[in-house]
């Protein structure tokens, strides 16, 4: 598989210096934060801290097939690199020791590893290779995490009984498969340090995993008397608090991972992504269906300031100095009338 890589300085940054309305309603951000066009199928961003890079995975690349992972300038979110990639492409994650770029692509089964600096697609794993008919459903790749102390990846798959695969991050070789980790199993997140990964599903669980033994510890309900479908966890490890979002509910919950209870309900619109900011005791939630991204404050759980984006935000990333906040930010449509304009990039200085 080789990567082809092609500079692009047409795209130039949107300084959004005044707040304005749009035809669809949506407020404009502030006169310091950017909203830069980007391309089609845009969803998870990495940031590199080595090359001072921003990458965002796109589903769609301008030779039809297969999708595009940009280089972003972290300042400008100008356009610097295209990396074409033969599946198209969807989750995102990155090793800052070893400056390897992970993607997962969902619709192929695979996840693909990539050399940040060079932008090289280095090698390619299919991690599930059955055939979609009318009685089979291959599991699907969604979240990406990686531990930079051990260089294992762990990917998210998604069915009826979900799975977490675990790959080698050097020989992208797949090291072990875990399974049962519930129905629709999407949000991920390691703790280095205390060997654990936790896996949130559409059951309402939160299931911990021995790092060590690539084997279940724990799967508990959180907050079981309410209807609950966690998207994605982000995790305070140093307090060992779990950061849950919920498509059933308008609330972002904190639980204690040391034994499972809710502490707080932060109430917050129906939520997708979710990043910690230990530098900052904050954390950011996007609100698709909103519109908006919410800045809270960790120790008060309050929100401390609310951001309303151009369109339906998505993913978010932090730089490496934990000053700036990225989000992607999707057009609205559908299969039958897929968006006319490109998906875009924010920065949210903070």
């Amino acid at each position: 598989m080789k990567a082809i890589t092609n500079t692009c300085r047409t795209l130039r940054p949107l300084l959004l210096a005044t707040a304005l309305f749009s035809a669809s309603g949506w407020l404009a951000v502030q006169a310091e934060d950017l909203n830069q066009a980007v391309g089609k199928g845009v969803y998870e961003l990495a940031v590199s801290p080595k090359d001072n890079a921003l990458f965002v995975a796109t589903a769609q690349n301008s030779s039809g097939d297969g999708g595009t992972v940009f280089r972003l300038d972290p300042a400008t979110l100008a356009v610097q690199q295209s990396i074409n990639t033969e599946l198209k492409s969807f989750g995102a994650a990155i090793n800052p020791q070893t400056n390897v770029l992970y993607i997962g692509n969902t619709v192929n089964g695979s996840v693909t590893a990539i050399d940040a600096s060079s932008g090289k697609v280095l090698n390619t794993l299919v991690l599930d290779s059955r055939k979609r008919s009318e009685t089979v459903r291959p599991l699907q790749p969604r979240q990406v995490a990686v531990d930079a102390k051990t260089n294992r990846v762990y990917i998210t798959g998604l069915g009826p009984q979900s799975v977490v695969w675990v790959v080698d991050g050097s020989t992208l070789k797949l090291v072990s498969t875990i399974p049962n980790t519930g129905k629709m199993g999407t949000g991920l997140a390691v703790d280095s340090d205390a060997q654990k990964v936790y896996v949130t599903n559409g059951d309402g669980e939160l299931v911990t995993i021995n790092a060590r033994t690539n084997a279940i510890e724990k799967k508990q309900k959180i907050d079981g008397d309410k209807e609950h479908f966690f998207l994605n966890i982000a995790l305070d490890t140093r307090g060992q608090r779990a950061f849950l979002t919920d498509s059933k509910q308008a609330q972002v919950l904190v639980v204690d991972l040391r034994n499972q209870q809710v502490i707080q309900r932060i109430d917050v619109p129906e939520s997708l992504a979710v990043l910690f900011n230990g530098d900052r005791d904050e954390l950011y939630v996007t609100h698709r269906k909103a519109g908006e991204v919410s800045i809270i404050d960790a120790s008060s759980y309050k929100v401390k300031r609310t951001v309303k984006t151009p369109a339906l935000p998505n993913s978010l990333a932090l730089s490496a100095d934990g000053k700036v906040l990225y989000v992607s930010v999707k057009q609205p449509g559908s299969r039958k009338a897929p968006p006319k304009n490109p998906d875009s990039v924010m920065r949210i200085a903070l």
